[in-house]
């Protein structure tokens, strides 16, 4: 029985105390902390929190606002100040040159945006910022954050839309004691903080309780944990020492808590909040599920592609796996590193060791000489802003060369292969090391559909030893995968003492038989963790809850709660609509999920997934006019948009217009090339219309960018035995059989 499962009722108790002392607790302000605390206030101002957020004046814009014209998309903006206010002339949601106020500043280095404030309370961030880096690198510019792009007012990207929006997107991380407060019926906000920027609350708590405590009040003597609901103890009494024979320090007790890296990971993260108004000392993974490491944010090894910040990198760490925590190496109140460039690694790895060109082979002083530039290699983000890959990695050139990864040695040394880069490494240190990240081949193989992926991926989630996030996300990819020989990973999963390896293995289950699904995902309900229960709430929606009652029926119902009201925490969002929507179509609650659904349209009329889950909603309700309306409306939002044209298609061939068809689906495989599924469809529509000939170009020429889909290689086996090409359907044969191998 997993263990988590026992302890329920001993952390609910606790976590009723904890929401007891929240309660009871109110935010003072930093005022009320700097008597005692003049040294860490001191270090904080002026910081990267101290300047999250600041009133736009002279002294907090860095921006040139004298009469100066940035040129954009065929967008003329002029930045100007007007009796002492910044002003900005620009493109508005309607597509016209309108003159905003710029309220706020955002940010300070290495670049700055401004906020600019609406009448229904909601702020918007300009995507034309200030690099406030200096001119010689680069700097004293405006820039737009997309400078490749050309994003218009009917872009989803454009800064008046969601994507933008400071309350949403931007507030929580900015300011101290963040209420969104908004309002779903008027789609108007009422934002409020008791504090601007990121303050001493923001990562402490609220701490009435805690003056109460330090000026001895009446009943301080009965105040617990100093009056706060978090201590940061976790390096109390604890120290690094050296091992002189392997040069690396040990922790000198075992990390057995993770609050200090969840009160960073509440900001340093890519998430989803799925319950309002976080207080350091509540659980992470009960009020935001973090993105595990998916396609398209990490590369296969894990290193970081899009912008994911710091708490999926470091879980992967060979640091974090022994003890290390944020405050190790930065200093939690300047945000300055503990020591100036290698000093900060060399607390706990010997210079004699590593500092040296014995150990990095570059001359002292370089580049190459650095341990950040090596094994935390910086990529840039929004234009100017390069972030390091906190996932501490040896560089591996070898896997550059096996599966296009990136390694820090080529991105310094761009003129050369990763052909070279690899073979400079085994020529240094006899082999290619394979560091603490392991899992790389696996995720691949997985992501490309390799014969071989599912036992790959089951071993990497029954070795204890691979990070937790890499295992859960093997779970999420193993779904295509699963036979009698790995099933029983899930049921493991499910059992695992990783939350986001609980979580991932429920996920997986989607799609199994539902008397399998019921079996599984039920007791999932009552998981000790949120962000678990409302997944398993989510999986059961379509399942009939008659036969429940009493406490059966209770835990279906609270988890059910749950994950509503962990979409209405984003209702401000077309995606928490379009989950809700999906939410209410399962559970056949059919006029919910219509109004959840043209409620995200209303937020962003360009979010094309709801359109097409509107349009499936009204094929349920046998309104298919309706739903080719609004897919042709879609359509002509985002005319190369591939899934809207693929849905068009499939209702074109259910209302038997299989011409008309077969023109939306080619149109659908030509402007998504990544997807096999739809050259598959595409080629089976084809082949229904007498064109055989054509379905088996399409499905070869498919055949040769997706040698892995089992899909298309059964359906080349079909089409050229009916068209009785026994030569080539027998090819086709062996391939298929290679694979299943």
């Amino acid at each position: 029985m997993n263990r988590y499962m026992v302890k329920t009722p001993f952390l609910f108790c606790l976590l009723l105390l904890c929401c007891n002392n929240l309660q009871a607790a109110e935010y003072v302000g930093r005022e009320s902390c700097t008597d005692c605390h003049t040294e860490q206030v001191s270090l904080w101002q002026g910081s990267h929190h101290d300047l999250a957020m600041q009133h736009a004046d002279d002294e907090s814009v860095l921006g040139n606002f004298s009469d100066v014209t940035f040129s954009y998309a065929g967008v003329d903006s002029k930045f100007y100040k007007k009796n002492k206010k910044f002003m900005v002339r620009t493109d508005g949601a309607d597509g016209k040159l309108h003159d905003y106020e710029i309220k706020y500043t955002f940010g300070v280095i290495p670049l700055q945006q401004y906020l600019i404030e609406f009448e229904d309370g909601r702020m918007q961030a300009l995507s034309i910022a200030w690099d406030s880096r200096e001119e010689s690198e680069g700097g004293q510019r405006w820039f737009h954050l997309y400078p490749n792009e050309k994003i218009t007012y009917k872009d989803e990207l454009h800064w008046t839309r969601v994507s933008f929006n400071w309350n949403g997107m931007c507030a929580e991380c900015h300011s101290t004691d963040l209420q969104k407060k908004y309002d779903s019926q008027s789609d108007t906000f009422d934002t409020s903080w008791s504090e601007i920027d990121v303050s001493c609350e923001a990562c402490h708590g609220p701490a009435s309780e805690h003056v109460k405590w330090s000026e001895k009040k009446q009943g301080w003597k009965e105040i617990k944990n100093k009056g706060l609901n978090l201590l940061f103890d976790e390096r109390k009494g604890v120290h690094w020492a050296l091992d002189p024979k392997t040069g690396n320090a040990l922790r000198s007790q075992p990390r057995d808590t993770e609050k200090e890296i969840e009160v960073c990971a509440q900001c340093h993260s890519r998430r989803s909040a799925i319950y309002e108004n976080y207080q350091p000392g509540n659980p992470f993974s009960d009020h935001y599920m973090p993105r595990l490491l998916d396609e398209g944010m990490y590369f296969s090894d894990g290193q970081i592609q899009d912008e994911v910040y710091v708490y999926g990198s470091f879980l992967q760490s060979k640091m974090y796996s022994k003890g290390v925590t944020c405050s190790d190496c930065h200093e939690p109140h300047s945000l300055q590193l503990r020591q100036e460039a290698n000093g900060v690694c060399l607390q706990c790895h010997t210079a004699e060791k590593f500092d040296s060109k014995k150990h990095h082979f570059h001359e002292m002083g370089t580049r190459g000489a650095s341990c950040a530039e090596c094994h935390m290699p910086p990529r840039d983000y929004m234009v100017v802003d390069p972030r390091h890959d906190h996932s501490i990695r040896i560089p591996r050139p070898d896997l550059s060369v096996s599966l296009n990864t990136p390694n820090a040695c080529n991105q310094c040394h761009q003129d050369e292969s990763p052909e070279w880069a690899a073979k400079q490494v085994v020529q240094w240190y006899g082999k290619s090391p394979v560091g603490h990240q392991s899992f790389a081949a696996v995720l691949d193989a997985g992501r490309s559909g390799k014969s071989n992926a599912g036992k790959l991926l089951a071993t990497t989630i029954r070795d204890v030893d691979t990070p937790d996030i890499a295992r859960a996300t093997a779970v999420s990819i193993i779904t295509s995968y699963l036979d009698q020989t790995n099933i029983d990973v899930l049921q493991g999963g499910l059992q695992d003492e990783n939350a986001m390896v609980r979580l991932a293995s429920v996920s997986a289950l989607e799609g199994l038989p539902q008397a399998m699904l019921v079996q599984l995902a039920f007791p999932m309900l009552n998981d000790p963790v949120k962000m678990v229960r409302i997944e398993a709430a989510r999986l059961l929606a379509p399942v009939p809850v008659g036969e429940l009652e009493g406490e059966q029926l209770s835990i279906y119902t609270n988890a059910s709660d749950e994950y509503i009201d962990s979409q209405q925490v984003n209702a401000d969002r077309p995606e928490a609509q379009l989950n809700l929507g999906n939410f209410y179509l399962a559970k056949n609650q059919l006029e919910k999920a219509e109004e959840a659904y043209n409620k995200a349209i209303k937020l962003d009329n360009a979010f094309v997934p709801a359109y097409i889950n509107l349009a499936d909603l009204y094929r349920v309700m046998k309104k298919d006019l309706a739903a080719e309306n609004i897919l042709r409306k879609a359509i002509k939002i985002a005319p190369d948009n591939a899934d809207a044209h693929y849905a068009l298609g499939l209702l074109m061939i259910r209302q038997q217009k299989v011409d008309e068809a077969v023109r939306f689906l080619q149109r659908a495989a030509g402007f998504d090339s990544s997807n096999a599924h739809y050259v598959y469809v595409y080629a089976v529509a084809l082949n229904s219309t007498g064109k055989t000939s054509l379905a088996i170009d399409v499905l070869q020429d498919a055949q040769s960018r997706f040698p892995q889909d089992r899909e298309i290689l059964n359906a080349l086996i079909a089409f050229h035995r009916d068209a009785k090409n026994d030569f080539a359907a027998q090819t086709y044969m062996k391939k298929l059989k290679k694979l299943n191998q």
